[in-house]
């Protein structure tokens, strides 16, 4: 039995409507939850429930399963956003040093180079991909780059799409670049140029979900940062899984600066370059 709302407080869910909902979501998204974030759970639940006049967590719950745009609201009221333009800088280099010349040494001018940002957040991480190409990559323009940005949180692809940023996300932005790239909007805020904007196309995709996966087509380089942490051991296997089918031979991916994928799957070769160590798809491996 569910516990009464407390003034001023989410409501409470009873231990078997937390694991129902914890349960849900795990097989939604690959994410884990549980009783120790019960109090970032409760909070958002009230919310959606509040917004949907749900009289309790069993009507809530039913509508839930039945609708699948509930379930792209409440996945989307779940997901972390932390981000910010140049993260991880050093990764950013070896692309440009390292991984680019590796992968376009066996291409010729004008061909095809994919480069996917997933997830991408409010697209800080894609966007500085196309900023530091344009920056410091002399053969940017001698191939036809397509940067992607994916996600699960339709929310954060409306705001990536429309490219507006606060002060705290250019913080670690060259001020030449700010200045170059970015159109001041007022009160803090700064949208990126439309050249810019239409570098980068922003698409739905769940990283455990082979279809949605699939849909994006494959890549040369995949950045994929700061969200396998949030996983546990399956849905890590399955998402790396679905990460190296959409690799490309001999195509990098770039996680986050304390995940490995060496625990999870055997299946990349390491590389340690001078600025990053990063996970490549074998050359000669084939699908499946």
């Amino acid at each position: 039995m569910s516990m009464p709302a407390l003034p001023d407080e989410p409501p409470f869910l009873s231990a078997q409507d937390l694991q129902l909902l914890c349960d849900f979501l795990y097989a939604e998204t690959g994410m884990m939850f549980s009783e120790a974030k019960r109090y970032y759970i409760d909070r958002r639940l009230a919310e959606r429930m509040a917004e949907t006049g749900a009289a309790d967590f069993s009507a809530y719950f039913a509508h839930l399963r039945a609708s699948r745009a509930e379930t792209e609201q409440l996945i989307n009221r779940f997901t972390v956003n932390e981000t910010y333009f140049y993260r991880e800088q050093h990764q950013l280099r070896c692309l440009s040093r390292d991984l680019l010349p590796e992968i376009v040494a066996t291409r010729g001018a004008g061909d095809k180079v994919r480069i996917w940002s997933v997830p991408c957040s409010t697209g800080e991480e894609a966007y500085s991909i196309a900023l530091w190409l344009l920056e410091n990559w002399r053969m940017v323009d001698a191939y036809h780059v397509e940067i992607v940005g994916s996600d699960i949180d339709t929310r954060v692809l409306r705001a990536a799409r429309a490219g507006r940023y606060g002060e705290r996300a250019l913080a670690r932005l060259p001020e030449d670049v700010r200045q170059a790239y970015f159109e001041p909007v007022g009160q803090g805020r700064w949208r990126l140029i439309d050249d810019l904007l239409e570098s980068v196309t922003f698409t739905s995709a769940n990283l455990v979900d082979a279809a949605s996966m699939a849909a994006n087509g494959t890549f040369d380089v995949v950045f994929c940062r700061n969200v396998l942490i949030y996983f546990d051991d399956v849905s890590r296997r399955l998402a790396a899984r679905n990460l190296f089918d959409r690799l490309n031979p001999g195509g990098f991916i770039c996680l986050g600066h304390s995940e490995s994928m060496m625990r999870i799957t055997d299946r990349f070769r390491l590389r340690r370059f001078h600025d990053a160590i990063v996970y490549q798809r074998p050359a000669d491996t084939q699908d499946g």
